[in-house]
């Protein structure tokens, strides 16, 4: 694969209906954890949560479509901010910009469900953790783990190779030598992975005995 800029985008979980609510601008966001109440938001962001509810939203592409009169920071931040109340609610998807759809999605099964995508450890040793489990589902693969918040939905044979690399503990650097796939596909791959709860951090034991589970701050 050549070198593509990754995506990020985000869309309602398909349980999640938007109504329109009792007050002048607000939307009601109606799913399996319950309602959400949106109001005293620009028109832009009710606007982007009725396409999320069609399907994957890029963020650039809402700013590129808003006549609000608002900047792109300002919709960012209104966004985000939306983005923040609701994330029970939201499954976050990574793309590649190269037109063949999305690498794999974050699908969330909790109401406390919080995804925070954030950069790997430097030599970080990654495994799959016991309990997680791969099933095909149509078209797509899905990684599940007993009690985890969410599920992850693989769409595309590059997604699967990166955990396919993960049944033995391994690093982001050591995924990427691997495989034939830019630098930052792989670690943004394994970054949603990590968010998902679906790896576990590896710390090297004693000689003779075997490695045992550590958190990302070791």
């Amino acid at each position: 694969m050549d070198e593509c800029p990754v995506v990020h985008l985000w869309s309602l979980a398909e349980d999640v209906a938007v109504h329109p609510g009792a007050l002048d601008g607000e939307l009601v966001l109606v799913g399996l954890f319950g309602t959400e109440h949106i109001k005293d938001e620009p028109l832009v962001v009710a606007e982007a949560l009725r396409r999320m509810e069609l399907g994957p939203v890029l963020l650039t592409n809402v700013e590129a479509g808003s006549d609000s009169g608002l900047s792109p920071d300002e919709v960012q931040s209104a966004f985000s901010r939306v983005l923040e109340r609701i994330p029970h609610l939201v499954v976050c998807t990574l793309g590649v910009d190269d037109l063949r759809g999305p690498l794999l999605s974050v699908v969330p099964l909790a109401p406390t469900a919080l995804l925070a995508v954030a950069r790997l450890p430097a030599r970080s040793r990654l495994q799959l953790p016991r309990g997680a489990s791969l099933t095909v589902d149509g078209n797509r693969i899905v990684l599940r783990r007993e009690g985890a918040a969410y599920r992850v939905e693989l769409h595309r044979p590059e997604a699967a190779w990166v955990v396919a690399r993960l049944a033995w503990p391994t690093t982001p650097d050591a995924v990427s030598r691997e495989l034939p796939l830019p630098w930052s596909v792989t670690h943004s791959i394994l970054e949603y992975l990590v968010a998902a709860g679906m790896l576990t951090y590896i710390r090297d034991a004693a000689p003779g005995s075997p490695s045992r589970p550590a958190s990302p701050e070791d």
